[in-house]
Order: C-alpha cells, then sequence, then structure tokens
C-alpha cells in the first residue's frame, strides 16, 4: 500500500507502519457533487498539513492514543462521472475494511460518503449511520443529480433506514415531508438548543454497528467558517465532542468521514480544527476501546479494532 508524503499528525515511521497500523487515513478529493461554495479538493491536504502542528497528548483523556498506529494512504486521482467516483471509494475503502482497518476519510463533498457506507455495509455489517450536518442531504435528485451531496442521505437510506440526522437547521419542504413520512430521526439545532435532549435515547434505536459521516457545516463558524454551504448558528467545540463522547462510549463506531471543508488559502484556523477534530474521534475510539477492558500496545503489533 503506497503511503501519502504527508502522513497525519507527522507521526515517527515506527507509527505510520500500513501493515502494523489499526486506524487508516484515505484523503479523497473530490468536489464533483458541490452546489454553491468550492474548494473541498483541496481540504485533504490542507488537513494533512494542519495535522502536523497539533499536539498528541490529550488533556481530557490524558494520554497520547496513536501508539495503536495511524496510517495514511496515498490521495487518489480522481476523474470521471460520479458514479465512476462512487465506484473508486467503494474500492479503496473495500480494499482497507478488508484489511481490518479503523478507517476514516478525509473529503472531498458529502457525495463520497454513499459509497464508503456501502464498502462498510457490504464488509463490516455496519447497520445505521449519524449525520452530523447542517442540511438533511435527503432530497432524492439535486441539480439533475442523484449523486450530489445534497442527496446523500437518499442514497444512504436506500441501503439502510436506521439513520440519525444532527445539527440539522437547514431543509427544503420536500425534505421535511420525507421525515415525517418515513418518521425520520432528526435533532435539529433548535431543539437543541431550546430543549432538553437526551441523545442517549436516540442512540439505544440505533443497531451496531455504526458509521459517523461528520459535515463540517454542522460546526459553528466559530469553529470552521471555510465550507462550500454555510449556515449560521451551528455546534460549539465543546458541545461537539461532548456528544461524539456519548456516540462512541455507547455505540460500536466502525467508520468515520469528515467533509464539505473548503481548502483556502487565507483560513489556516479551519483545516486545523478539522485536524483536531479527528484526531479527537480517532482518540475517541481507542478510548472506547480501552473502556472494554482492553489494553493498547505500546508500539504497533497489528490491527486492533
Amino acid at each position: 500500500m503506497n503511503l501519502n508524503k504527508i502522513q497525519f499528525l507527522g507521526l515517527e515511521p515506527e507509527f505510520t507502519d500500513f501493515k502494523k497500523s489499526a486506524v487508516t487515513i484515505l484523503p479523497f478529493p473530490y468536489e464533483g457533487g458541490v452546489s454553491y461554495g468550492r474548494g473541498t479538493k483541496r481540504a485533504p491536504r490542507a488537513v494533512l498539513k494542519a495535522s502536523q502542528y497539533l499536539e498528541l497528548y490529550d488533556e481530557i483523556y490524558n494520554g497520547e492514543f496513536y501508539s495503536m498506529g495511524i496510517s495514511t494512504v496515498k490521495q487518489p486521482k480522481i476523474s470521471g462521472s460520479p458514479e465512476k467516483m462512487i465506484k473508486k471509494i467503494y474500492g479503496l475503502t473495500s480494499d482497507l475494511i478488508k484489511k481490518n482497518k479503523f478507517v476514516c476519510v478525509i473529503g472531498g463533498d458529502h457525495s463520497i460518503s454513499s459509497g464508503f457506507f456501502r464498502a462498510l455495509n457490504d464488509y463490516k455489517g455496519v447497520k445505521s449511520v449519524i449525520q452530523f450536518d447542517a442540511h438533511t442531504d435527503l432530497r432524492d435528485s439535486y441539480e439533475g443529480s442523484k449523486l450530489s451531496h445534497a442527496c446523500v442521505m437518499a442514497r444512504i437510506r436506500e441501503i439502510t433506514k436506521n439513520t440519525l440526522h444532527i445539527g440539522i437547521r437547514s431543509m427544503c419542504t420536500q425534505e421535511a415531508e420525507r421525515i415525517k413520512t418515513e418518521n425520520i430521526k432528526i435533532i435539529t439545532m433548535h431543539d437543541l438548543r431550546s430543549k432538553h435532549i437526551q441523545l442517549e435515547s436516540f442512540l439505544k434505536s440505533l443497531p451496531d454497528p455504526v458509521f459517523i459521516t461528520f459535515d463540517v457545516d454542522v460546526l459553528d463558524w466559530s469553529v470552521v467558517c471555510s465550507t462550500g454551504t454555510p449556515e449560521p448558528g451551528g455546534l460549539l467545540w465543546h458541545e461537539t465532542l461532548s456528544m461524539l463522547e456519548k456516540i462512541f462510549f455507547m455505540k460500536n463506531v466502525t467508520g468515520i468521514d469528515i467533509v464539505e471543508l473548503s481548502g483556502r488559502k487565507n483560513d489556516l484556523n479551519s483545516p486545523f480544527a478539522v485536524a483536531k477534530l479527528l484526531y479527537k474521534m480517532i482518540t475517541l475510539k481507542a478510548v472506547s476501546f480501552l473502556k472494554q477492558g482492553k489494553a493498547l500496545p505500546q508500539t504497533p503489533s497489528g490491527p486492533i479494532f
């Protein structure tokens, strides 16, 4: 497996050996499904570069959790139709999943997620999807395409009806009607701000394993401002981490992606925040493993998840 020249976190080769690493990061620079602002094809590289400046010690969980190994594979070249893109990400993620890796994809626009989830469903039996997003992405078609980023959850719900959508604050009438008709589980930002939401009750209804797809436009602009379809009034940093902690500790999270960051020369903060978010989620996966009474190795000795 060809490794990326830029390794996530800038780890020493001992901790980026592909054969021994438990976690593998796939940068996937696709933006063929966007409808407004562009720049998602530059996002993976921006996140990897920003990650070189992260501190490796986690002040909440009191440790450095990269010891299980985190390898970053080479960024693929992507060309052709959206259908070919879906086929490519399905193939790449399938290969990694079959090698027993905990796969993390850095997008790229949100249209990539349905191909990744199909691979998780086929090879890991992943049953549920938790979407962090400002938008529901439940349109059947948008601007003539069923593979637009605005349709990704409609495509995923063709595979599973077990979905939870968190942070929603923008939808069209057709999406609202679909939510009511299909009784889709939604936690809007209005719900989070004005009601006492028990995330745990939503999580109990989702069967394991779980895939998390994280669209960065769910976040407040004070956390991430460079995204293609921005919406005001998003999640703040600590409340996001609090929800993610509950998810990782209650569910068996088997894969994650982070999408819709726009790589922009005048914004170093947003890719840094995304890099830190990704490392936090990898840390949460490791800590959830420890909570099962299992020990992480001090040096990589092969996949453990």
